[in-house]
């Protein structure tokens, strides 16, 4: 695929990941991730807790409780039960993934991370790009 293509692409998975980030009940930061696979979206997730829990994703002092689940987490596991394989696909999450879920896609043979703002931790990337996983930052909005 072309550059110009692939680009076209990134920014509109991105956009929507934006928008599935918006279903996050968390106050602090809501994020959104899709897992697409031969130009398919084959999972989605965004931050919250697990099912069954109250959808508060912080406690009374406004610290995110230690039980909620990252985007990543939560895409990943929704294709875990599914019929779908992630192996070779691209995962696109509005923040730049932490370490351990940089682990959990690594492990899921996602092979290509983009994402749109940079989380306050940088160790989850490199260890993706450790693992040759292709990590892409785009600017959009």
């Amino acid at each position: 695929m072309d550059k110009n293509k692939q680009q076209l692409l990134d920014e509109r998975y991105m956009k929507m990941a934006n928008i599935w980030a918006e279903n996050s009940y968390c106050k602090r930061r809501q994020v959104g991730a899709l897992i697409v696979k031969d130009k398919m979206i084959i999972s989605d997730g965004y931050n919250g807790t697990p099912v069954g829990f109250e959808n508060n994703c912080e406690d009374e002092d406004g610290e995110t409780k230690p039980y909620v689940l990252h985007a990543e987490a939560n895409a990943i596991t929704k294709v875990a039960c599914s019929h779908n394989s992630s192996l070779g696909a691209t995962m696109y999450v509005t923040t730049s993934p932490c370490i351990e879920c940089a682990k959990l896609i690594i492990q899921a043979g996602i092979k290509r991370v983009v994402y749109n703002q940079k989380y306050r931790r940088s160790d989850g990337c490199a260890l993706l790009e450790r693992a040759g996983v292709d990590v892409v930052c785009i600017d959009i909005m």
